[in-house]
């Protein structure tokens, strides 16, 4: 107890000497009207990269110039594009391009779409991306999740086997409102909707969808024929148990082998990244192989399924295949916005990702225009949702690509397929296909991360486990509704409940902290100091009232401990902002207070609290300027120096603190 005098003496010793030093204002901001108020705020929110700077104080030909490689990315990097360049975007895209090929015609059965639109879709987006697109190292084509959520969706109302027309038709329209969806992002620049995925969401979610179409080739990969349509885990392994009878031996077989093919070869690559063209030719490899030995030995008379005979020539137009009427237009818009959202959360990431491993920069805003017109052009050309994959793009990178050329080699290189190579795709078998989807999606499962995530915060481990277990159980876009729900209701919790708490003074400073967080902290007597850590908005008043009103509860119990409480102390460094009803909470606590014979203080309101504040209150009887400081220290010295010449003032008299 006698220690704790000290220390009191001290602090009342040392607020006294703080006290004669000048104590600083707080001041309102300059004055703006509401249009340069509300110019301010749209420029922040639609503008923060103001790419307009570039354009000030430019001649009218320069502005052109600038805004025609805004638009087009191909003219600012195309005039020094040079040979030398040309022959490693040459290599990547011929690597890519053997990756691009099997996984074309894989990703497009696993939408339940023909095998000849996957290489439709990784020939004419790639051309419009090399034109629009800010990246050097994505490389565009149909992914896994865009097809499987494309796929699962769609099939909830039309069957691709008993209408397969109806069917396409409805994939091309849905890849045309995925792209205007993507593209009206980029010029309304409301690319922070896509932030509602957070990282732990698409971890999950990626996560139970490479589980979901790994089941999913289960019926290549044992040779099923009567395989259930739903995607859920229990249907499908009931499916798989319930058709033991159709297992094909030689189907198992080829499957194990060119699946322990393509992981070994996986593995190599991981292992040791020099050598990424294992990796990245195994599947078309494995084609070849698998074609051959099917071919030779007769393989569809023996049980194994092939994929037939394809298509020849390059894409037809489709423009003539989109519906916008009809009883399904509900279902393609929704379907088109979904696999929206996700291929272009897929394709920026990948983008920003290798652009911060090549130190360059990559515009959002040109990344969901170019992939947004990319889809629109594609929905024309009988292509499907398209992006850009990680898988691809990483052996486009590991490959030396400089440039989007890279992925114009691939387009070329897939243009020759389509026009001359297609009947050697005739005897491929679906379960080479199987096998190489299986191990694209493997990668989509990141432990670590996961792990990461269950160390950093619980709640996120949450919402990743919702998301994960979600798309398993009940459905793709469920499961990831799930999730996103979870991820606002976290949002909205932190804003209807915002952190409180506590300061004390650290010992021989004048320095105010967390007194459960510094335990060398100490408490100030006469005064409760709380820090209030968010904005404050009609929806948090109501428990800030309350919460602050517990606070001075729980003083006046602990009276005997500490002396009488006079001021109640609000620091609001982190309250940036503040609306109409926020302010009723400051004359609700005020009056509460005043009952109490309690003074309410406030410490650094920021700009927009202070104007408003001043606004309501402009004969200062609200909070008066000397309850007004910019520290705790400053707040606590004054009003120390003036507890202690109130002490001679009989018990029950109210003074008015003298203005600093």
């Amino acid at each position: 107890m006698e220690h704790n005098n000290n220390n009191n003496i001290i602090l009342h010793s040392h607020c006294v000497e703080v006290a004669m030093e000048e104590v600083h204002h707080v001041v309102a901001p300059p004055h703006k009207s509401t249009f340069q108020k509300l110019k301010a705020r749209l420029k922040e929110t639609f503008f923060p990269d103001d790419p307009l700077r570039q354009f000030k104080g430019q001649p009218l030909k320069t502005k052109f110039v600038l805004g025609a490689q805004y638009f087009f990315p191909i003219l600012q990097w195309g005039p020094n594009y040079t040979f030398q360049l040309f022959k490693s975007d040459l290599i990547a895209g011929l690597t890519i391009a053997s990756l691009a090929i099997p996984q074309g015609i894989s990703y497009a059965k696993l939408a339940n779409l023909p095998p000849i639109v996957g290489l439709y879709s990784s020939f004419v987006p790639p051309l419009v991306y090399a034109v629009l697109g800010s990246s050097r190292d994505l490389a565009v084509g149909p992914v896994s999740i865009a097809s499987l959520v494309l796929g699962s969706m769609l099939r909830q109302e039309v069957s691709p086997t008993t209408d397969p027309l109806l069917f396409l038709q409805l994939a091309f329209t849905s890849t045309f409102f995925a792209g205007l969806f993507q593209a009206s992002l980029g010029i309304l620049r409301l690319g922070f909707i896509i932030d509602f995925l957070s990282k732990a969401i698409l971890i999950g979610f990626m996560a139970g969808a490479a589980i979901i179409v790994s089941l999913q080739q289960l019926k290549s990969l044992l040779g099923i024929t009567h395989f259930t349509k739903q995607m859920g885990l229990v249907p499908v392994m009931t499916s798989v148990f319930h058709n033991v009878h159709e297992w094909s031996w030689q189907t198992i077989l080829m499957g194990i082998c060119f699946l322990m093919l393509l992981l070994l070869a996986r593995h190599i690559s991981i292992r040791k990244p020099k050598l990424f063209w294992v990796s990245a030719g195994a599947p078309l490899v494995s084609v070849i192989i698998s074609t051959i030995l099917v071919f030779a030995f007769k393989g569809q008379n023996h049980g194994i399924s092939v994929i037939g005979k394809l298509q020849e020539g390059i894409n037809p137009p489709s423009w003539n295949m989109l519906r916008f009427h009809g009883s399904h237009l509900g279902l393609v818009i929704k379907t088109g916005i979904i696999t929206g959202i996700l291929s272009l959360t897929e394709g920026i990431a990948v983008g920003r990702t290798f652009a911060a491993l090549r130190n360059y920069k990559v515009d959002g805003n040109k990344e969901m225009m170019a992939i947004g017109f990319m889809n629109v052009v594609g929905s024309f050309t009988s292509c499907y949702v398209t992006t850009g994959a990680f898988s691809r793009s990483a052996v486009n990178n590991n490959a030396g690509a400089k440039s989007a050329v890279s992925n114009v080699v691939m387009s070329v290189t897939v243009m020759v397929t389509l026009l001359f190579l297609m009947p050697l795709f005739q005897y491929t078998p679906n379960v080479v296909l199987g096998a190489i989807i299986v191990t694209a999606v493997i990668g989509l499962i990141d432990i670590p991360a996961a792990c990461l995530i269950w160390r950093i915060d619980k709640f996120d481990f949450i919402v990743m486990l919702t998301a994960f277990f979600g798309v398993i159980f009940i459905s793709v876009q469920q499961g990831l509704a799930l999730a996103v729900g979870l991820s606002t209701f976290k949002i909205l919790l932190q804003i209807t409940r915002p952190k409180t708490v506590m300061l004390g003074k650290i010992p021989g400073t004048d320095i105010y902290r967390n007194l459960h967080q510094y335990k060398e902290a100490v408490r100030v007597p006469g005064f409760l100091i709380l820090s209030i850590e968010a904005p404050i908005n009609f929806a948090n008043i109501t428990y800030l009232n309350e919460r602050t009103l517990r606070w001075i509860e729980d003083e006046e119990d602990n009276k005997k401990e500490y002396s009488s409480l006079q001021f109640v102390i609000l620091e609001m460094s982190a309250v940036s902002a503040i609306d109409t009803s926020g302010i009723s909470l400051f004359r609700d606590l005020k009056a509460a207070l005043e009952k109490k014979g309690i003074e309410l203080v406030l410490v650094n309101p920021l700009a927009e609290v202070i104007e408003k504040l001043k606004r309501v209150d402009e004969a200062n009887e609200f909070i008066p300027a000397q309850n007004l400081f910019l520290t705790v220290g400053e707040a606590v010295a004054s009003l120390s120096t003036a507890m202690k010449n109130q002490s001679t003032i009989p018990e029950g008299a109210h003074t008015i603190m003298p203005h600093y």
